[in-house]
């Protein structure tokens, strides 16, 4: 079963672009299907309130959860103290099964990363380009799988790639996604130098077109069992993981919830 791994959803409200407005599906549900991809993870787009954009994005999972895997969105700053709430209700409420935050809303925070490692979740963390936090990251929580998609940098920079791709050798906890690296040589040194155990298919849809996205992997010419980690089994492996081993809804709090 091939699954994407990087897609957004829902409507945003800070209109000033598509990444903050709405992010359709229609188009990328029938794209993603002619090109054999079966299951899709959904995160929001850019929203002032994440709690907000979470429910939406929960509905549309719960509208066709064979299809759909949710990852909650945090916002550093704006969620502070309400971070281990607002994964509670992701996870026990919403059937979520990982965390997605992007520094263009700031940098990951110990209290996100103390609830990923509380609830055993993988966090896709857009770091734009700013691989040296995640280092730091791997060290302090070894326990927390952080997935840097679009190989470090969504901008083509291929010194981030470079640094990433070091981080993903040095660091069991640390992968990337493919989504949006234009860089086809550096997409192969990843999978030389990570390994297929270390690289998730994802096209960050729907601005992004998944068949296109997938091309790129299945180019590069992998084994069958390179192809089955990559295409949804390192998701799996990692997003599984959180069912095993989240706390009980009792270690949260109903006041919390």
């Amino acid at each position: 079963m091939i699954i994407d791994c990087h897609c957004h959803a829902g409507k945003g409200d800070g209109l000033t672009g598509p990444w903050d407005t709405f992010a359709p599906l229609d188009g990328y549900l029938r794209r993603a299907a002619r090109a054999g991809i079966r299951r899709t993870v959904l995160f929001p787009v850019f929203h002032s309130d994440y709690a907000v954009a979470n429910r939406n994005v929960a509905e549309i999972v719960m509208g066709n959860p064979e299809r759909l895997l949710g990852f909650a969105s945090l916002h550093p700053e704006r969620d502070r103290g309400r971070v281990r709430s607002m994964v509670g209700t992701a996870v026990f409420e919403y059937g979520f099964r990982g965390v997605k935050v992007h520094a263009h809303d700031g940098r990951i925070t110990r209290e996100i990363c103390d609830a990923l490692r509380e609830f055993a979740l993988p966090v896709i963390y857009d770091v734009i380009g700013e691989v040296s936090q995640v280092e730091l990251l791997a060290q302090e929580y070894p326990d927390v799988s952080f997935i840097i998609p679009h190989l470090g940098s969504f901008s083509d920079d291929w010194k981030a790639h470079k640094a990433l791709i070091d981080l993903m050798r040095r660091y069991p906890n640390v992968y990337t996604d493919t989504s949006g690296v234009r860089r086809f040589d550096l997409l192969v040194e990843a999978f030389k130098r990570g390994g297929a155990g270390k690289v998730l298919f994802g096209s960050d849809g729907p601005a992004l077109h998944p068949g296109v996205e997938l091309s790129k992997v299945l180019a590069l010419g992998l084994s069958k069992p390179e192809l089955d980690l990559v295409l949804g089994g390192n998701l799996m492996r990692l997003a599984g993981a959180a069912s095993e081993r989240r706390p009980v809804p009792a270690a949260i709090g109903a006041a919390q919830l």
